[in-house]
Protein backbone atom coordinates (compact mmCIF):
# COMPACT_ATOMS: atom_id res chain seq x y z
CA UNK A 1 0.00 0.00 0.00
CA UNK A 2 2.76 2.37 0.71
CA UNK A 3 4.31 2.00 -2.94
CA UNK A 4 1.11 2.93 -4.63
CA UNK A 5 0.70 6.08 -2.70
CA UNK A 6 4.57 6.47 -3.33
CA UNK A 7 3.65 5.74 -7.02
CA UNK A 8 0.04 8.25 -6.29
CA UNK A 9 2.14 11.11 -5.28
CA UNK A 10 4.07 11.11 -8.86
CA UNK A 11 1.88 12.63 -10.21
CA UNK A 12 2.65 16.12 -9.05
CA UNK A 13 6.74 15.11 -9.43
CA UNK A 14 8.30 17.39 -11.84
CA UNK A 15 11.99 15.47 -11.23
CA UNK A 16 12.77 11.95 -9.72
CA UNK A 17 15.48 11.42 -7.35
CA UNK A 18 18.21 8.46 -7.58
CA UNK A 19 15.79 6.61 -4.98
CA UNK A 20 12.81 6.70 -6.36
CA UNK A 21 14.40 5.53 -9.83
CA UNK A 22 15.71 2.89 -7.93
CA UNK A 23 12.08 1.75 -6.41
CA UNK A 24 10.45 1.98 -9.81
CA UNK A 25 12.74 0.03 -11.48
CA UNK A 26 13.12 -2.68 -8.73
CA UNK A 27 9.29 -2.64 -9.19
CA UNK A 28 8.50 -2.65 -12.43
CA UNK A 29 11.78 -3.63 -13.80
CA UNK A 30 10.95 -7.08 -14.89
CA UNK A 31 7.15 -6.36 -15.59
CA UNK A 32 8.33 -4.24 -18.90
CA UNK A 33 11.46 -6.30 -19.39
CA UNK A 34 8.91 -9.07 -20.25
CA UNK A 35 6.70 -6.74 -21.94
CA UNK A 36 9.20 -5.75 -24.59
CA UNK A 37 10.70 -9.21 -24.78
CA UNK A 38 7.09 -10.44 -25.84
CA UNK A 39 6.07 -7.87 -28.02
CA UNK A 40 9.99 -8.19 -30.35
CA UNK A 41 11.02 -11.77 -29.37
CA UNK A 42 14.49 -11.02 -28.92
CA UNK A 43 16.40 -10.54 -25.12
CA UNK A 44 19.23 -8.31 -26.25
CA UNK A 45 16.76 -5.93 -27.65
CA UNK A 46 14.51 -6.02 -24.86
CA UNK A 47 17.58 -5.08 -22.66
CA UNK A 48 18.23 -2.27 -24.72
CA UNK A 49 15.00 -0.43 -24.93
CA UNK A 50 13.54 -1.50 -21.10
CA UNK A 51 16.68 0.66 -20.30
CA UNK A 52 15.67 3.17 -22.93
CA UNK A 53 11.94 3.35 -21.30
CA UNK A 54 13.49 4.15 -17.91
CA UNK A 55 15.39 6.51 -19.20
CA UNK A 56 12.09 8.36 -20.77
CA UNK A 57 10.12 7.81 -17.58
CA UNK A 58 13.33 9.37 -15.98
CA UNK A 59 12.92 12.51 -17.96
CA UNK A 60 9.22 12.59 -18.94
CA UNK A 61 7.78 12.24 -14.99
CA UNK A 62 6.54 15.64 -15.35
CA UNK A 63 3.57 14.18 -17.89
CA UNK A 64 2.44 11.86 -15.94
CA UNK A 65 -0.67 13.26 -14.47
CA UNK A 66 -2.67 10.22 -13.14
CA UNK A 67 -5.42 9.41 -15.07
CA UNK A 68 -4.34 5.47 -15.24
CA UNK A 69 -1.95 3.73 -12.88
CA UNK A 70 1.42 4.31 -13.27
CA UNK A 71 2.34 1.02 -14.16
CA UNK A 72 -0.45 1.44 -17.04
CA UNK A 73 1.75 5.12 -18.01
CA UNK A 74 4.94 3.14 -17.48
CA UNK A 75 3.77 0.20 -20.14
CA UNK A 76 2.56 2.88 -22.80
CA UNK A 77 5.89 4.17 -22.49
CA UNK A 78 7.17 0.89 -23.19
CA UNK A 79 4.42 0.17 -26.59
CA UNK A 80 5.70 3.24 -27.62
CA UNK A 81 9.20 2.92 -27.79
CA UNK A 82 8.98 -0.73 -28.85
CA UNK A 83 6.88 0.34 -31.96
CA UNK A 84 9.07 3.46 -32.72
CA UNK A 85 12.04 1.69 -32.52
CA UNK A 86 10.21 -0.92 -34.99
CA UNK A 87 9.72 2.16 -37.94
CA UNK A 88 13.37 3.00 -37.51
CA UNK A 89 15.39 2.33 -40.97
CA UNK A 90 17.98 0.29 -38.11
CA UNK A 91 15.51 -1.99 -37.30
CA UNK A 92 13.41 -2.17 -40.93
CA UNK A 93 16.93 -3.41 -42.52
CA UNK A 94 17.33 -6.30 -39.91
CA UNK A 95 20.72 -4.75 -38.34
CA UNK A 96 20.19 -5.72 -34.95
CA UNK A 97 21.03 -9.57 -34.96
CA UNK A 98 20.02 -11.38 -31.83
CA UNK A 99 18.25 -14.31 -30.92
CA UNK A 100 15.31 -15.34 -29.19
CA UNK A 101 16.11 -16.63 -25.84
CA UNK A 102 12.91 -18.56 -23.93
CA UNK A 103 12.15 -17.44 -20.59
CA UNK A 104 12.03 -20.71 -18.52
CA UNK A 105 13.68 -19.26 -15.59
CA UNK A 106 11.45 -16.42 -15.30
CA UNK A 107 8.41 -19.31 -15.65
CA UNK A 108 9.75 -21.98 -13.14
CA UNK A 109 10.36 -19.22 -10.22
CA UNK A 110 6.96 -17.94 -10.96
CA UNK A 111 5.63 -21.74 -10.84
CA UNK A 112 7.62 -22.41 -7.89
CA UNK A 113 6.13 -19.47 -6.14
CA UNK A 114 2.84 -20.66 -6.60
CA UNK A 115 3.35 -24.21 -5.46
CA UNK A 116 4.84 -23.26 -2.16
CA UNK A 117 2.27 -20.87 -1.60
CA UNK A 118 -0.78 -23.76 -2.24
CA UNK A 119 1.70 -25.68 -0.19
CA UNK A 120 2.58 -28.35 -2.77
CA UNK A 121 5.81 -29.77 -2.98
CA UNK A 122 7.27 -30.63 -6.44
CA UNK A 123 8.75 -33.74 -7.27
CA UNK A 124 11.05 -33.95 -10.04
CA UNK A 125 8.71 -35.69 -12.71
CA UNK A 126 5.88 -33.04 -11.83
CA UNK A 127 8.28 -30.01 -12.24
CA UNK A 128 9.66 -31.24 -15.38
CA UNK A 129 5.88 -31.83 -16.85
CA UNK A 130 5.23 -28.61 -15.28
CA UNK A 131 8.07 -26.53 -17.33
CA UNK A 132 7.68 -28.49 -20.07
CA UNK A 133 3.68 -27.54 -20.37
CA UNK A 134 4.31 -23.78 -19.49
CA UNK A 135 6.89 -23.83 -21.88
CA UNK A 136 5.17 -25.03 -24.48
CA UNK A 137 2.30 -22.23 -23.57
CA UNK A 138 4.19 -19.70 -24.22
CA UNK A 139 5.97 -21.25 -27.03
CA UNK A 140 2.22 -20.90 -28.66
CA UNK A 141 1.61 -17.51 -27.80
CA UNK A 142 4.76 -16.04 -29.10
CA UNK A 143 3.37 -17.29 -32.71
CA UNK A 144 0.12 -15.41 -32.57
CA UNK A 145 -0.13 -12.53 -34.35
CA UNK A 146 1.38 -9.13 -32.65
CA UNK A 147 -1.94 -7.86 -32.18
CA UNK A 148 -3.26 -11.24 -30.05
CA UNK A 149 -0.42 -11.84 -28.52
CA UNK A 150 0.20 -8.06 -27.08
CA UNK A 151 -3.28 -8.04 -25.11
CA UNK A 152 -2.93 -11.40 -23.81
CA UNK A 153 0.49 -10.90 -22.61
CA UNK A 154 -1.08 -7.62 -21.33
CA UNK A 155 -3.88 -9.87 -19.32
CA UNK A 156 -1.70 -12.44 -18.85
CA UNK A 157 1.83 -11.14 -17.66
CA UNK A 158 1.04 -7.38 -16.65
CA UNK A 159 -2.44 -8.08 -15.52
CA UNK A 160 -3.98 -5.09 -16.42
CA UNK A 161 -7.52 -4.55 -16.75
CA UNK A 162 -9.27 -4.65 -20.18
CA UNK A 163 -9.69 -0.58 -19.42
CA UNK A 164 -6.02 -0.24 -19.11
CA UNK A 165 -5.22 -2.67 -22.09
CA UNK A 166 -7.64 -0.63 -23.75
CA UNK A 167 -6.40 2.88 -22.90
CA UNK A 168 -2.61 1.69 -23.61
CA UNK A 169 -3.53 0.14 -27.39
CA UNK A 170 -5.92 2.90 -27.77
CA UNK A 171 -8.19 0.32 -28.62
CA UNK A 172 -12.60 0.34 -28.33
CA UNK A 173 -12.85 -2.35 -24.92
CA UNK A 174 -15.19 -4.30 -26.93
CA UNK A 175 -11.77 -4.93 -29.51
CA UNK A 176 -9.90 -5.39 -26.45
CA UNK A 177 -11.78 -8.27 -25.29
CA UNK A 178 -12.60 -9.69 -28.63
CA UNK A 179 -8.62 -9.95 -28.90
CA UNK A 180 -7.99 -11.88 -25.96
CA UNK A 181 -10.97 -14.26 -26.91
CA UNK A 182 -9.66 -14.97 -29.79
CA UNK A 183 -5.83 -15.79 -28.45
CA UNK A 184 -6.93 -17.87 -25.81
CA UNK A 185 -9.08 -19.26 -28.16
CA UNK A 186 -5.89 -20.32 -30.60
CA UNK A 187 -3.78 -21.13 -27.66
CA UNK A 188 -6.50 -23.75 -26.51
CA UNK A 189 -6.74 -25.00 -30.15
CA UNK A 190 -2.98 -25.09 -30.51
CA UNK A 191 -2.89 -26.99 -27.39
CA UNK A 192 -5.04 -29.59 -27.89
CA UNK A 193 -3.44 -30.13 -31.68
CA UNK A 194 -0.51 -30.79 -29.90
CA UNK A 195 -2.22 -33.89 -27.47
Amino acid sequence: MEIELEFKALQQAQTLDEQQMRRIMQRYGEEIWNYIYYLTGNSEMADDLAQEVFVKCYYRIGTYRGTSTFKAWLFTIARNTVFSYRKSRYFRLGLWGGQQHPLSAFDTDQQERLMVQAGVSASAEMEYMGNRQVAEIWEIIMKLPLKLREVLVLDLKAELSVREIAGLTALPEGTVKSRLHRARRKVQEQLRGRE
